[in-house]
C-alpha cells in the first residue's frame, strides 16, 4: 500500500516538473519586450577634486606682556566687625502683585562688645491670602542665634490676625544671618531671639 502510495507521490511530481519546465518558456515569450527597448540611463561622472592637506607644526607663542613698574595697591578690605545695616523698612516685591511694604523690627539686639548683631535679614512674601483678602496684622517669631549665626528653632509666639502670616514669618526667619555672641573669645548660642514683621499693605 505504501509503495503504491510512492508511485504515485513521484508521478505527480515528475507531471507538475515537466509542466513547468513547458510554462517558463513560454511566459517569456509573451513577456513585455518594450522594457528592454527604452534607452538606458547614464549616470553622471563624480570626480573628486584632489584636496591637499596642509600640516603647521610651528606654534607661535604670545609675546610675555612687560611687567608693570610697581604692583597694584592693596584693596580695603570692609570692616564686617561691626555692620550697619538698615532693616527697620524692608520692601518685598512680588511680580504681578500689588506692592507690599512688610517692617521689621527686632527685639533683644544689642550693640555692645561681644554680642550678636544682625548682618542678613530677608523680608518675607505676603501670604497670597492674606493679600487677596485685604488683612494687615504682624507677626513676631522666636528662635535661637547658634555660634555660626543661623538660626535654629523659629516658632511664631504672636501674630495677629492668626492663621495668615505665621508660615512666611518663619521662612523668612530663617534665611536670617548674625554675627554671634563672643564671651571669652568663644562664640555662644543665644536662645529667645524675637523679632517682629509687620504686614501692610500700600494703601
Amino acid at each position: 500500500m505504501n509503495l503504491g502510495r510512492l508511485i504515485i507521490s513521484a508521478a505527480l511530481a515528475f507531471v507538475v516538473t515537466a509542466l513547468l519546465f513547458i510554462l517558463m518558456p513560454a511566459l517569456i515569450e509573451t513577456a513585455d519586450k518594450s522594457l528592454d527597448e527604452r534607452p538606458r540611463t547614464k549616470l553622471a561622472d563624480i570626480f573628486m577634486p584632489q584636496t591637499e592637506i596642509e600640516t603647521r607644526v610651528d606654534e607661535v607663542k604670545p609675546e610675555k606682556p612687560a611687567e608693570p613698574d610697581q604692583p597694584p595697591p592693596d584693596l580695603v578690605q570692609p570692616d564686617l566687625s561691626n555692620p550697619d545695616i538698615d532693616t527697620t523698612n524692608m520692601v518685598n516685591i512680588s511680580p504681578g502683585q500689588q506692592r507690599v511694604d512688610v517692617n521689621i523690627d527686632s527685639s533683644g539686639m544689642a550693640s555692645s562688645d561681644g554680642e550678636y548683631l544682625p548682618i542678613v535679614k530677608v523680608a518675607p512674601i505676603y501670604p497670597r491670602r492674606a493679600q487677596s483678602r485685604g488683612v494687615e496684622g504682624y507677626c513676631i517669631v522666636e528662635y535661637t542665634v547658634t555660634t555660626s549665626g543661623a538660626i535654629r528653632d523659629p516658632r511664631p509666639v504672636d501674630c495677629q490676625p492668626q492663621g495668615y502670616f505665621e508660615n512666611a514669618s518663619v521662612q523668612a526667619a530663617m534665611k536670617f544671618k548674625y554675627r554671634p555672641r563672643v564671651v571669652d573669645g568663644n562664640p555662644i548660642e543665644v536662645a529667645g531671639v524675637q523679632n517682629k514683621f509687620t504686614y501692610s499693605l500700600e494703601q
